[in-house]
């Protein structure tokens, strides 16, 4: 209130001085400046004593030309999406599970898991059954922690469900996330499907397999596995025989336990006993100071005695009730109420009246009612910024306030930022207590959140959230035309389909009503369309992922004949926005070998996976986690033809490689690398000169670039150059592997001058160390010809381009892809120049390459017509001008009859190409001028 200080404020700091660590923002000012200090001061902490080094914006940015880039974060498993945000829910859900410091005299039931555990097999899944509220989770979280501490080697899996609609409760994301778990610890990457019901039929299969490799024991623990929708038929791999290492342990509610399974060894969990009773609301009451008289302790333990009272949450929320009004009210007045509440659900009535009674207006009464409410409708939960949107009348104080109060009391929880109900009781009072109206008030509270996401796409804000809840919105509202129109927005599907929710979003087709071609051609119709409104570099390298993203969608759908064009429509939008050598076309190269291996095209699949290799290997170095996951690509293609000796080789180069990463990695939470980090950084600061830290500044550099950071980049890469020419020598391959990444930084600062003294360099150095087919002397000879481009100086670029036709043609023969893609640059090099005599040859050679290499309806090829066409037209030659545009049309009218789904089947491959067509215009012929 515009005061400096206060007593409370002088007592707060003085007590957090002597907190240990505890950071202090002493702040005078309007809200969203302290707002703003906080968020710096959070952001500085997290970067200095968690990473142990300082950044800036942390803004993603595409590579370019650099090397040693990071992989993208969804390939981390191989083929498979992962979603982070899931995992996130679930270790939260664990964390809210284990909160309670009581007990509860749980030692008798941790002995019987112990049992379990220590019994030979086969032995069928452990039921824990009880009540809701019996503390299910609560028993089976502590002895996680109690299991996690005592057995490192044994391995265990947990999942929480949470409500039933939620997607917690989705059968196939809890099993792809199991399988995933087991994968990560075996360092094993292998192809999974997307499809739902393959997924759960050959998780068995997966658990046989995966399982073996694990050297200790296996338990898997879903906690309220009656929540799922359809449990007993989703989850049917819980009555085969489980593997002789694992142990499965499921909780159930026993009013809703699937009757087959009630013949499985069961673990009751029994009423609360009057000790436990008296202590578990003596540690409510004491937190709160507030002491109980005999006569109370008395009444409490007569009215705990039946089943419904004497549960783990009715005498939580009991406990906290009466400590709650004990210094402000009269305990007895609170007790008699307590006591005419015989279950959780008339208990929790009680405690939200008694918010309701706090509150101080009618108006507050009603946000608190709309609040839970349309936590209540909603999906996976609601933000508070979202009700503040959603409610502009409800101020961040009356916001804070209520928050604090529900979640105190049990009724409202968080979970990754997202407010939802604490547990299912809380839900059902609130429907009783406001929503008696039924059906109609609870599709009006949807239909406010349909308005909000509505709203939010309109202004092209696809987020996660409007993904997530927006077409289940629809599907409860039965709006099939809505939902249809919904997911024809192409970033709501790939949002969807990019976190994995594979199943999600093939049910809401299946709910419109439309098989799986018609979907796949309604998809690219949607795509042609925003195609046409694409221009500029970032709208065509998010137009290459929402072509790869239906590729990818189609080949999980098993339509491999309509994948294949879009993902090669994704690579040469990538190649050309970006670059042929950018790690994102190697991406793209695995997805459509991918398809390959699937139509058993064996041949084109290994010549894209090799490809794909020698990108990574540039990019990452022959040491990352992204090449090996090329070289277990190819280990698998080699299995499949029954080349054995080949596979084995390229496998057990790629566990070393996965060996040393997961050894630097750490957990999945990267807290094990953050302090590797740490310590790496606090050596480099010591300012020892070796090759390991020489490296290491050099990845810091690239980190620092990708983040937009260039200074601190700048400094970083200078270090790692200066201290590989001390260590290892001007003339080593280390040193230009640091002036490529250097002048690749000035490059983007467009200081072409530094770049092209650096480049020139790094290719003095490379032609001397290394042999002239080499891929790192491919990969600097074509950025200098390309800066040299960009400068106009076209005269030197000409001998890097022949070069680079010279690499190519030794590294894969003459009539490979790869050379007709040099051939074309230099084409196109020779046009700039106005030597069109010398470039129509070229273009013919290249021509020629493609259609023996890929068949005379290729897009290549007919991209090289339209190119002759050009030609011929400025040389005069307007009849063959004619015939060659026309040849290169009909290449195009059945490239788009594929992808529509009208084709069935399609020879085509890609080699390491490069599209004429210019970024920003689909009708451009040449990169000199457009017609």
């Amino acid at each position: 209130d515009g005061r400096v200080s206060s007593a409370s404020v002088q007592q707060l700091i003085e007590q957090i001085s002597f907190v240990n660590k505890a950071k202090m923002i002493d702040h005078v000012g309007g809200m969203e400046e302290g707002a703003y200090e906080i968020y710096n001061c959070v952001e500085k902490i997290i970067k200095q004593d968690i990473l142990g080094c300082e950044m800036t914006e942390l803004e993603g940015k595409d590579l370019g030309n650099k090397e040693d880039s990071s992989a993208p974060e969804e390939e981390v498993f191989g083929d498979v999406l992962w979603d982070a945000h899931d995992e996130r829910e679930q270790m939260e859900a664990f964390q809210q599970a284990s909160n309670s410091t009581c007990e509860l005299g749980f030692e008798k039931y941790f002995e019987r898991l112990n049992d379990l555990v220590a019994a030979p097999a086969p032995i069928p899944p452990l039921l824990v059954s009880g009540g809701p509220g019996s503390g299910k989770s609560l028993l089976l979280s502590k002895w996680i922690q109690l299991q996690q501490k005592h057995s490192p080697n044994t391995l265990i899996l947990y999942h929480f469900v949470g409500r039933p609609m939620s997607t917690s409760a989705e059968s196939a994301l809890i099993i792809k996330r199991l399988t995933l778990k087991l994968m990560q610890h075996s360092w094993l990457v292998s192809p999974l499907t997307f499809d739902p019901a393959k997924l759960l039929e050959e998780f068995p299969r997966w658990l046989e397999k995966l399982s073996a490799r694990h050297q200790g024991s296996i338990i898997i623990i879903i906690d309220s596995i009656d929540q799922i929708q359809q449990a007993e038929k989703h989850m049917k791999w819980l009555i085969d025989p489980l593997p002789v290492n694992v142990r499965v342990i499921v909780s159930v509610n026993v009013e809703t336990c699937p009757q087959a399974w009630r013949l499985w060894p069961t673990l009751h969990l029994d009423p609360l006993n009057s000790k436990d009773v008296k202590s578990l609301i003596s540690a409510e009451c004491n937190s709160a100071n507030v002491k109980l008289t005999k006569e109370q302790e008395k009444k409490l333990e007569r009215h705990c005695r039946s089943a419904t009272t004497c549960n783990a949450l009715y005498v939580t929320l009991l406990g906290k009730t009466i400590a709650c009004v004990g210094n402000t009210g009269n305990i007895d007045e609170i007790l008699q109420q307590c006591c005419q509440c015989q279950d959780t659900v008339s208990l929790y009535r009680l405690v939200l009246r008694s918010i309701q009674e706090s509150l101080q207006s009618d108006k507050e009464k009603g946000l608190l009612r709309e609040i839970l409410c349309v936590i209540g409708v909603s999906h996976n939960g609601v933000s508070e910024s979202e009700l503040m949107e959603l409610y502009p009348e409800l101020t961040s104080a009356v916001l804070a306030s209520l928050l604090h109060n529900l979640h105190k009391m049990c009724l409202l929880t968080y979970g990754c930022g997202l407010l939802k109900f604490q547990h299912l009781q809380a839900w059902e009072m609130v429907k009783l207590e406001y929503m008696e109206a039924g059906e109609n008030l609870i599709s009006a509270y949807r239909q406010k959140l349909v308005e909000y996401f509505t709203m939010q796409l309109s202004q092209d804000r696809v987020t996660w959230r409007s993904a997530d809840e927006l077409p289940w919105l629809f599907q409860q509202q039965g709006d099939k035309q809505k939902l249809h129109k919904c997911l024809l927005n192409l970033f709501v599907s790939q949002n969807l389909y990019k976190r994995g929710h594979f199943a999600e979003l093939l049910s809401y087709w299946q709910l419109v009503g439309k098989d799986k071609s018609s979907m796949a051609a309604e998809y690219f119709d949607s795509l042609k369309e925003y195609e046409k409104s694409s221009e500029g570099e970032e709208s065509m390298i998010c137009l290459a992922d929402l072509y790869e993203t239906l590729g990818r969608f189609l080949k999980d759908l098993g339509l491999l004949s309509q994948a294949v064009a879009p993902l090669q429509r994704s690579l040469e939008i990538r190649e050309t926005a970006l670059d042929p050598d950018h790690p994102r076309v190697a991406q793209s190269l695995h997805q459509l070998a991918g398809v390959y291996v699937q139509w058993k095209k064996f041949g084109n699949a290994e010549q894209l996976y090799k490809q794909a290799l020698e990108i990574s290997e540039n990019a990452y170095g022959a040491e990352h986690p992204q090449v090996a996951r090329e070289l277990d690509a190819l280990a698998t293609l080699y299995q499949k033809q029954n080349k054995y000796e080949q596979a084995e080789q390229l496998r057990k180069k790629s566990f070393k490689i996965r060996q040393k990463a997961a050894r630097q990695k750490g957990s999945l939470c990267g807290f094990a690398l953050l302090r590797q980090r740490a310590l790496q950084l606090e050596e480099l600061t010591l300012g020892k000169d070796t090759p390991d830290n020489a490296r290491t500044l050099n990845e810091l550099g690239v980190l620092y670039y990708l983040q937009n950071n260039l200074e601190t980049a700048e400094l970083f890469l200078k270090r790692s150059l200066e201290m590989r020419e001390r260590v290892l020598g001007s003339d080593h391959p280390d040193c230009a592997q640091s002036l490529n990444n250097l002048a690749a930084l000035y490059n983007e600062k467009k200081h072409y001058d530094k770049a092209e003294e650096l480049y020139e360099k790094a290719l003095d150095i490379r032609r001397r160390a290394l042999a002239p087919d080499h891929p790192s002397l491919a990969y600097t000879v074509k950025h200098l010809a390309v800066l040299y481009k960009k400068m106009g100086k076209l005269d030197k670029a000409v001998p890097l381009y022949e070069l680079a036709v010279e690499i190519r043609q030794k590294s894969f023969g003459p009539k490979h892809p790869s050379v007709a893609t040099a051939l074309v640059n230099l084409a196109v090099l020779y046009c700039q120049m106005k030597k069109q005599i010398e470039a129509l040859p070229l273009y013919e050679r290249a021509l020629k390459i493609y259609e023996d290499s890929f068949g005379q309806m290729h897009p290549r090829v007919g991209e090289t017509l339209k190119n002759l066409a050009v030609l011929s037209y400025e040389k005069g030659d307007f009849e063959k001008a004619a015939e060659l545009y026309k040849r290169a049309m009909e290449i195009k009218e059945a490239e788009t009859l594929l992808i529509g789904g009208k084709a069935t089947s399609r020879h085509s491959s890609s080699g390491d190409t490069f599209s004429l067509k210019s970024a920003l215009s689909p009708n451009a012929l040449l990169e000199q001028g457009q017609r």
